[in-house]
């Protein structure tokens, strides 16, 4: 049973960071009690824990811009989160769990600020027919946590930039996200800002629940141990190396033949490197697939590794793969 609410509102817009704190919450949160995390990313996208990164987000696309990559505990899709999107997390312990109190927190919230919504059969909030909340869910030793995404006012632009599936022959395993319609709620009540949002959800967390809520500080948590998970949830092992396995294809034609390179990708590195061509130079094959091998699987060392080669069919490769929208 509830007998405390608790509050903590986030200090960071690093999505790594922010992470960190919620698992940390989740591992501390105490016997009766529910505390409810406010928090924001800039310009991330999040994917679910058995997602594969390349897969659901255009992620050179992301690091040109100076975006971030994330993942999370929990299942579920791809997102995007910039700081006219708010993040909610309700973690308490299991035996509390209750997934109708916590939308409920986030309903009124929203119809305190005059937007009537509808619940839908993914867990997601409507706002007539369009979404505007995805919500996803974690489970562990006792514990629990509901978490989902509100959009305000969100670069609608850049999320479909970022979250378009990539126009490269990838196959993969995993779980894939289910595009829906999505709306900005400033879009139906153009007063609501990020900042009333807040206000009104720590409200209607009191009022729902029947309790006074306590403010959590920063200095409140153990800063060794969000170190620790910060550190884990921005490697490249967290990011990419919980990638399931996938092939990835790309082909060509250049003056001096026709090049196929088809990759073995596992846990981010690429294990198997197979090149098709019809080029004079027989050695050609043997030498990108030999570079190859080996290398992780982000463009700037496929590419360095191609070229490496040598002119021009190895600056043909890798302007080849250059091209490829992962």
């Amino acid at each position: 049973m509830i007998r405390r609410l608790k509050l903590y509102r986030g200090e960071s817009y690093d999505p790594h960071r922010n992470l960190a704190v919620e698992q940390h919450l989740l591992e501390t949160v105490e016997e009766g009690c529910c505390i409810l995390y406010l928090w924001q990313n800039r310009n991330t996208v999040v994917i679910g824990r058995n997602q594969n990164a390349w897969k659901e987000c255009r992620t050179t696309e992301l690091e040109k811009d100076g975006g971030h990559l994330a993942r999370r505990l929990s299942g579920g899709g791809a997102v995007f989160h910039d700081l006219g999107n708010l993040n909610f997390t309700f973690l308490v312990p299991s035996a509390d769990y209750d997934l109708n109190r916590q939308l409920t927190v986030v309903q009124e919230a929203c119809r305190a600020l005059g937007v009537e919504t509808q619940r839908s059969g993914r867990n997601d909030i409507l706002a007539g027919d369009r979404k505007f909340s995805g919500n996803a869910f974690y489970h562990n030793r006792g514990r629990s946590y509901h978490h989902g995404t509100l959009l305000v006012d969100v670069d609608m632009a850049a999320l479909g930039r970022y979250l378009r599936p990539s126009q490269a022959k990838l196959k993969a395993k995993g779980v894939d996200s289910v595009r829906a319609r999505v709306v900005n709620l400033r879009q139906l009540q153009p007063d609501i800002t990020v900042e009333a949002l807040r206000d009104q959800l720590a409200l209607a967390f009191g009022c729902v629940y029947g309790l006074p809520v306590e403010p959590i500080s920063g200095d409140q948590l153990n800063r060794s141990a969000v170190d620790a998970l910060w550190a884990r949830n921005r490697s490249w092992e967290w990011l990419y190396g919980l990638s399931l396995p996938c092939n990835f294809i790309c082909e060509d034609r250049f003056p001096w033949g026709e090049l196929c390179l088809e990759l073995q990708v596992e846990s981010g590195v690429v294990r198997h490197a197979a090149v098709y061509t019809d080029a004079m130079d027989w050695s050609l094959a043997e030498k990108l697939e030999t570079a190859l091998t080996g290398s992780r699987f982000t463009l700037p060392e496929l590419c360095r590794r191609a070229a490496a080669c040598g002119a021009p069919e190895g600056q043909d490769a890798a302007d080849l793969l250059r091209r490829q929208d992962i």
